[in-house]
């Protein structure tokens, strides 16, 4: 039930936030949908040379007879989303059809009914991803904002090492703007930091390349128009050299 919560004296009464179901498994709030564009975004526009299958919220079938565990964020390698994706068997990650697991399954903490680092683990761990990842950025599980296990052998170990070396990529946190919100944003990086750019960012890194070159060709013609206006001054006419 929902309490509501008298706030002037005209017996005006509105939803205390605190009782309402602002995110569950299945409910997103504007802060994680944010952060899952993000992460999967980049990854599609970074990665040019490399096939790969990630997605937000797509259920992953891992056992005969179990249901379906949605992360908030998968990477799998060397898959594709099959071509007729609206076939009641090609909607969902199957794991008995793609014929293996996701290497990496991410979740975003909002609150601690999600059980990340208990039951959730334990359900990668026997479903075998490589890696799983906990972002809590409200430290609401621990004061850790970034837990990382490894899978070795059948077990998950907890590591402080983010460069995931299976998958040739490692996360970061990043303090910046994205989608015109600054904050701190969970990325993607390569070997040497830098992270994936998202498609606006390319554009503007693009934008900046063509305005830097604009600049360097409108310097060389001054320098040319000096160089050609001294030798004339000299007695030498430059279009004859």
């Amino acid at each position: 039930m929902v309490q509501q919560v008298l706030i002037n004296d005209d017996d005006y009464y509105v939803p205390d936030a605190s009782y309402l179901m602002t995110e569950n498994d299945t409910l997103d709030n504007f802060a994680t949908s944010k952060q899952k564009r993000l992460l999967i975004g980049s990854l599609y526009s970074s990665i040019q040379n490399q096939t790969f299958l990630a997605a937000a919220n797509v259920g992953i079938y891992h056992t005969d007879g179990q249901p379906a565990i949605v992360p908030d964020v998968f990477l799998s390698l060397n898959l594709q989303v099959p071509e007729n994706w609206w076939e009641k068997q090609n909607r969902c990650y199957m794991v008995w059809r793609f014929g293996k697991p996701p290497e990496v399954v991410l979740e975003i903490v909002s609150n601690k009914e999600g059980d990340e680092l208990g039951k959730k683990l334990k359900i990668y761990e026997h479903m075998r991803a490589s890696y799983y990842i906990v972002y809590d950025p409200n430290q609401q599980l621990a004061e850790k904002i970034l837990h990382v296990y490894e899978l070795r052998g059948t077990r998950y170990f907890e590591t402080s090492e983010t460069w995931l070396e299976q998958v040739g990529l490692g996360i970061t946190l990043w303090e910046g703007k994205f989608e015109d919100r600054q904050d701190t944003w969970l990325r993607w990086c390569y070997q040497d930091g830098n992270i994936l750019s998202t498609g606006d960012e390319r554009a503007e890194q693009e934008l900046q390349r063509a305005e830097q070159e604009r600049k360097r060709a409108e310097q060389a013609e001054q320098r040319t128009q000096l160089l050609a206006e001294r030798l004339r001054a000299m007695g030498v006419d430059p279009d004859t050299l």
